[in-house]
């Protein structure tokens, strides 16, 4: 979004006019040590939509490219709020701030609640139905107070705000009902949690540009360990993971969404190569299939080129025959993909729309087959693309 100027735009900008796509990033000054300014500035650097303060000293020297939002402590509140583009009360504590709206008519206002009850949480539920913008931290370890809110605002076109302690607890408050808030607050406890923070709040699902792939030889590769990758999501039938024996040239292994004889179908599952092949971890991120464990992520790959990140549950490694899959790219660039030998095992193929590609049992590939795959175009070391000399055959 662009930041907004002065109270008008902040108003506009934090009300309905803020889609719920578009997630925000709020700095938290108030009970920071000495080095406030240090972490405003980082902000500013980072292009963070607001930064909340208690005293009006500690937004003067902020631009109006940011949200200034001023959180009094304490039962009085100020006559001179200063600068401040909002004015966030407690309404236990101020009173409902519609009402509080004559007295400073020219901010928004808004409300902060801490939810610890039952009492607490319909208070939060009221506000964010009500106010413009609710600043919410929950003080319990569970996420389901955040649940009942989030609910409780469905169809309200106010801003809701949650407080984390950490950058990582961020990534987890954005996935809540699948939507999470629309902005998060941190205290960074260091420098650098501020650029971290916008790292994971403005995180966006890459692209690619996908090429089609020519078969030029298939044949039998003896025996060796390959890894099925069993990942915490249901994938689409358009969906896989991008594997391949050389890093520059990847092949796209289809989940077990499509039924076969013998066996039911595993749609969480990629059957996706030998344990010493790459992957993606992410646009930039190559990794190996046997570094894969619990926890990790990896990206899912549809045949029209969009990509989301999934968790991996499990990786399965085992013995078994192997395939050896040659194919080149319209440029020339070679591609090698080793699967196990059996007709399970699937790569995905141009289809009428890329949305319907075709499904290719990979024990029936022949040369002139077209597969879908990705020219990362970079060499790697340690997963991170480099550029020196390097030959993979």
């Amino acid at each position: 979004m662009t930041a907004p100027t002065g109270s008008a735009a902040a108003g506009s900008a934090l009300r309905g006019e803020n889609s719920r796509g578009a997630k925000q990033c709020w700095l938290d000054l108030r009970e920071l040590p000495g080095w406030r300014a240090a972490a405003a500035e980082e902000a500013l650097h980072q292009r963070f939509d607001a930064v909340v303060a208690s005293e009006v000293a500690d937004l003067e020297t902020l631009p109006p490219t940011i949200t200034r939002v001023l959180a009094p402590i304490g039962l009085d509140l100020p006559d001179d709020i200063g600068n401040a583009d909002l004015l966030l009360v407690d309404p236990a504590m101020h009173g409902d701030p519609a009402a509080l709206k004559g007295r400073f008519p020219d901010v928004l206002v808004g409300g902060r609640h801490e939810v610890v009850d039952a009492v607490t949480l319909e208070r939060a539920c009221e506000g964010v139905r009500r106010d413009p913008v609710t600043l919410i931290r929950f003080r319990d370890p569970t996420n389901i107070p955040m649940e009942i809110v989030l609910a409780a605002a469905d169809g309200a076109s106010g801003t809701i705000v949650t407080a984390v302690d950490r950058v990582e607890d961020a990534e987890v408050h954005l996935a809540v009902l699948e939507h999470g808030p629309d902005a998060v607050l941190l205290a960074p406890a260091a420098p650098g949690d501020a650029t971290r923070l916008a790292e994971v709040v403005r995180y966006r699902p890459a692209r690619l540009d996908l090429t089609t792939f020519t078969v030029t030889a298939v044949r039998h590769a003896g025996r060796g360990d390959r890894a099925c990758v069993d990942t915490c999501s249901y994938l689409r039938t358009d969906e896989g993971i991008l594997t391949g024996s050389r890093s520059r040239a990847l092949l796209l292994c289809v989940s077990e969404t499509h039924p076969l004889p013998y066996m039911p179908t595993r749609p969480f599952r990629v059957n996706a190569g030998a344990v010493m092949s790459y992957t993606l971890a992410g646009p930039e991120r190559t990794r190996y299939l046997s570094e894969l464990s619990a926890g990790d992520t990896v990206l899912a790959v549809g045949a029209d080129g969009r990509t989301r990140r999934v968790t991996v549950g499990r990786v399965k490694i085992e013995t078994r025959p192997l395939l050896s899959i040659e194919a080149v790219a319209p440029s020339g660039e070679r591609a090698n993909l080793i699967v196990q030998d059996d007709w399970h095992v699937r790569v995905l193929g141009p289809g009428p729309t890329a949305q319907e590609p075709a499904v290719l049992n990979s024990t029936e590939l022949k040369p002139g087959d077209r597969i879908l795959g990705y020219l990362p175009g970079r060499d790697r070391h340690v997963g991170y693309p480099i550029d020196e000399q390097c030959y993979e055959q």
